[in-house]
C-alpha cells in the first residue's frame, strides 16, 4: 500500500459523460415505466423537474466549490461537519449493497435472451444467477483495482450499450406505428397520472431512476480539470439521459399494448415482443448482449464511485485508516474496492438464499431508495447552506445566483423527502403491509445507528494518544 494523495487524473470530458450515462440510466426502469401506461411520460417529466434538474445544478455548484475526491461526502462535510459527512457517505455506500444484486440479477436474466429458448431453462436456476453475478462483480472489481484508466473502458462501453438498445426500440416502435398504428391511448386523459396509492408509490421509482449525477464527483481527484470537466459532462449527459428514458418509454408504448409490458421481466421482454411484431426477431440476441454489457458497465461505474467514500473517510480517520491506502503500483483504493466487492458478493448470495418472493424483493428495492435518498436530502441541504459561504471565481452558480440556488435546493429536498415517504409505503402485492413498513423503516434506522457507531468508533482515541 502507498500513502494517500497519489490518485491519477485519467478521466476526461468524454469519459465523464459516458460515466454519467452508464451510472444514471437503468434500462429496467424503461419497461417499468411503460408498464404504468402513457401517464408515465408525465411522471418522467415531473421527476426530471423535481429531482434531475435540481440535482444537476446542485452538483454543478458543489463540485466547483469542492472539486476534490469524495463528492457528496465532502460537500456535506464542508457544510455541516465531519459527522454529517460521514453519515451521508455511509448511507450512500450502504444503498449500493442492495443495489448491486438487483442490477447483477437483471444482467443475468437479460443475458438468457442471447441464447433464446435454449437458455431460458436457466431462468429459475439460483446457481446460474449466483455464478453470473459473482463473475460480473469480480470483473468490475479487478478492472477498477488495475486503475480507472483501464476500468473506465467498461464504463464507456456500458454507456454506448445503454443507448443502442433504446435506439433500436425507437426504430422498431416507429415501424410498429407505421404498420399497426399506436398501441396505446395517448389522449390527454390517458396522460394524467393516477392518484391511487398503489400507483403513487411507483413515482419514487422513477425519481430514483434519475439519481446518479453526483457519482463522478466522488472521484473528483481522478478527473482532469474537474471544475471545467464536470459541468460540461453534466449538460451533455443530462440531455442524453432524459432522451433515453422518454424516447425508450414512448417507443415501447407505441409498439405494445400496456397489458403486454411487464415491469418485472425487464426491457428485453419489450424488445423481444416488439421485434417479433415487426419481423426483426434476429436482432433480439444483439439487443440482449447490449443490455447485459450496459448493466455490467453500471456495476463497474457504481463500484468505482461508491468505493471512494470509504477511501476518503479513511484518509479523514472517520473510518479505519486502511481504507485510505492506495495500491503501490496502480494507485487505486484497493482496500475500499475489495471490501465493497466482498460485501456486495455476500448480498448476491443472500439474495438467492431462502425466500425469493416478489414481496421480499420489493422491500429491498424500497430500502435502497430510502437509503439512497437520505444523503440526497443532505446534499440539497448543503446546497442551501453554502449560499452564505464565500464563492470563488471558479464556482458555477445556477442562473439567478443565490435565490435560484436556494430554490433548487428546496425543490430537490422536498422531492426527495416525498420519495422517501412513498418508498416506505408497501407495494400492492405485499401480503403483510404493516410488517413491510416496519422492515423498511427499521432496516434504514438500523443503518443510520450503525453509521453513528462506526463514526464514534473510528474517532475514539487510541491508548497513549
Amino acid at each position: 500500500m502507498s500513502a494517500p494523495g497519489h490518485l491519477r487524473r485519467v478521466l476526461g470530458v468524454r469519459d465523464v459523460v459516458l460515466f454519467f450515462i452508464v451510472a444514471v440510466v437503468g434500462l429496467r426502469w424503461i419497461a417499468a415505466a411503460a408498464a404504468a401506461g402513457p401517464s408515465s411520460l408525465v411522471i418522467w417529466a415531473i421527476a426530471c423537474g423535481a429531482i434531475f434538474i435540481p440535482s444537476a445544478f446542485t452538483v454543478l455548484e458543489l463540485s466547483s466549490r469542492y472539486p476534490d475526491e469524495g463528492g457528496l461526502y465532502l460537500w456535506v462535510k464542508e457544510a455541516f461537519g465531519e459527522q454529517a459527512g460521514f453519515i451521508s457517505g455511509w448511507l450512500y455506500w450502504a444503498s449500493n449493497l442492495v443495489y448491486f444484486p438487483g442490477l447483477l440479477y437483471f444482467a443475468a436474466g437479460n443475458a438468457l435472451f442471447i441464447g433464446g429458448s435454449h437458455w431460458m431453462g436457466l431462468s429459475s436456476s439460483a446457481p446460474y444467477y449466483i455464478v453470473f453475478s459473482l463473475f460480473g462483480l469480480a470483473l468490475a472489481c479487478w478492472l477498477n483495482v488495475v486503475g480507472l484508466d483501464v476500468g473506465k473502458h467498461l464504463h464507456n462501453i456500458g454507456a454506448w450499450a445503454a443507448w443502442l438498445p433504446v435506439a433500436l426500440l425507437v426504430v422498431m416502435g416507429l415501424a410498429a406505428w407505421a404498420h399497426f398504428g399506436v398501441a396505446n391511448d395517448f389522449s390527454p386523459a390517458a396522460l394524467v397520472p393516477s392518484t391511487h396509492l398503489s400507483d403513487i408509490v411507483f413515482w419514487s421509482t422513477l425519481a430514483f431512476a434519475f439519481g446518479g449525477l453526483e457519482t463522478a464527483s466522488l472521484m473528483g481527484g481522478e478527473i482532469k480539470d474537474a471544475t471545467r470537466t464536470v459541468p460540461r459532462a453534466i449538460i451533455l449527459a443530462g440531455l442524453a439521459i432524459v432522451a433515453i428514458y422518454v424516447l425508450g418509454t414512448a417507443a415501447v408504448l407505441i409498439a405494445l399494448p400496456r397489458a403486454e409490458v411487464s415491469g418485472i421481466q425487464g426491457i428485453m421482454q419489450a424488445i423481444q415482443h416488439t421485434a417479433l411484431r415487426v419481423g426483426l426477431g434476429p436482432l433480439v440476441p444483439i439487443a440482449a448482449i447490449l443490455v447485459t454489457v450496459s448493466s455490467l458497465g453500471g456495476v463497474g461505474a457504481w463500484l468505482a464511485a461508491a468505493s471512494r467514500l470509504p477511501y476518503v473517510a479513511g484518509i479523514d480517520r472517520a473510518a479505519p485508516s486502511v481504507f485510505g491506502t492506495l495500491h503501490p503500483k496502480w494507485g487505486t483504493p484497493v482496500t475500499a474496492l475489495i471490501v465493497q466487492s466482498a460485501v456486495a458478493g455476500l448480498f448476491v448470495v443472500l439474495g438467492q438464499a431462502g425466500t425469493t418472493v416478489r414481496a421480499a424483493y420489493d422491500v429491498l428495492v424500497s430500502m435502497t431508495i430510502v437509503c439512497f435518498f437520505i444523503p440526497y436530502v443532505m446534499m440539497f441541504a448543503a446546497m442551501i447552506r453554502v449560499q452564505w459561504l464565500p464563492a470563488g471565481p471558479d464556482v458555477r452558480r445556477p442562473p439567478g445566483g443565490r435565490p435560484m440556488a436556494i430554490v433548487f435546493g428546496l425543490v430537490g429536498a422536498v422531492a426527495t423527502t416525498l420519495s422517501i415517504g412513498l418508498a416506505c409505503l408497501p407495494g400492492p402485492n405485499e401480503p403483510h403491509p404493516a410488517l413491510a413498513v416496519v422492515k423498511i423503516v427499521g432496516l434504514n434506522l438500523a443503518l443510520v445507528i450503525a453509521g453513528f457507531v462506526l463514526y464514534r468508533s473510528a474517532k475514539r482515541p487510541t491508548p497513549g494518544t
